[in-house]
């Protein structure tokens, strides 16, 4: 059973931005690739009910003429998607552990903005929580399923375990990598880091909202001044506009997960976290309530859901996300 101490990078990969780099690069996103094609699995895409005529996608992994053990939900990212090359990565692992694999796009994630009108946001969790129900009820079988996330997937991922309960989803366990906790200290951060981190969530979700717009220019007429935003204002243009929330922290606070928000969950839970991490403030664990089943791992190295292993940037956390769902408790 591997657990965070044992992961122990070479020197010259504890530096938390070329983990975080390494994470999304070219390289892996082709192992991700070739390791799910190699897998032997065949990959459907699905449309998946997100409850009120909302559409979202999705990619079934199975191994044809296989009895599996179960079914995982896996969640990327803000700006990746199902074909982020951690979701493959991970997925690969999934499968070679005999579980089928479902990796969900966010609304306006991947190739999927033209499928609903309104806009993404992180609070859109009922969407998520009814998907869920709807790939469990169409692909798992009588087995509960279980699921995963990284980043802001890791933050959906356990409000959606915490909420699953109540929507009548039957889940048996819960993972995630560097979850979000705590959006408004998550900003500070990107604002005040190095300069890479808001430059790159920036550019990706300006691209975002482009498309939203060439595609519905009725419904999504802001002009290039609205694009040219900081992340921050940009970030509250959102709020103002297309939530009802009428500020940015009580956006913020509507999917904050920090302090005692998860004592309720019953869904045992496992987290992964990097002290290193230069985009999910460290400080905002050191007082994180868990319930008794739920146990979060804690590396000094891994950079922003890096967990980067070696040069071939073999990884860590798809591993540990396969191993914990399979049953290896820390």
């Amino acid at each position: 059973m591997i657990t965070a101490a044992d992961y122990r990078p070479p020197r010259w990969l504890r530096n938390p931005h070329l983990q975080s780099v390494l994470g999304s690069s070219a390289l892996r996103r082709r192992r991700g690739l070739r390791a799910l094609l190699g897998s032997g699995a065949v990959t459907v895409e699905h449309i998946v009910d997100g409850g009120d005529d909302v559409r979202l996608q999705g990619f079934l992994s199975r191994i044809p003429d296989r009895a599996p053990r179960g079914l995982v939900l896996l969640l990327h990212g803000w700006e990746g998607s199902a074909d982020s090359s951690y979701m493959r990565l991970t997925a690969a692992q999934l499968l070679r552990r005999g579980f089928d694999v479902f990796r969900l796009n966010f609304r306006d994630h991947g190739d999927t903005h033209h499928l609903n009108e309104d806009l993404f946001h992180s609070n859109r969790l009922d969407e998520v929580v009814h998907a869920a129900l709807d790939v469990s009820r169409r692909f798992a079988g009588d087995v509960p399923m279980r699921v995963a996330g990284y980043s802001l997937g890791g933050n959906f991922a356990l409000r959606l375990a915490l909420r699953a309960p109540d929507a009548g989803l039957a889940l048996a366990h819960v993972a995630a990598v560097c979850p979000l906790l705590d959006p408004a200290t998550t900003m500070d951060r990107i604002e005040s880091g190095l300069p890479l981190y808001d430059w790159y969530f920036a550019r990706k979700w300006r691209r975002s909202l482009q498309r939203k717009r060439s595609l519905f220019p009725q419904r999504h007429d802001f002009d290039d001044t609205v694009l040219a935003l900081d992340i921050r204002a940009l970030t509250d243009w959102l709020v103002q506009r297309h939530t009802a929330f009428g500020t940015l922290e009580a956006y913020f606070d509507g999917y904050a997960i920090a302090g005692d928000r998860l004592a309720a969950l019953t869904v045992p839970a496992h987290i992964l976290m990097a002290e290193d991490d230069p985009v999910i403030p460290f400080d905002t664990f050191r007082d994180w309530a868990l319930p008794a089943h739920a146990t979060l791992e804690i590396a000094p190295w891994g950079g922003h859901c890096g967990f980067i292993e070696n040069a071939a940037c073999d990884g860590y956390a798809e591993r540990w996300v396969a191993e914990r769902l399979s049953g290896g408790g820390a």
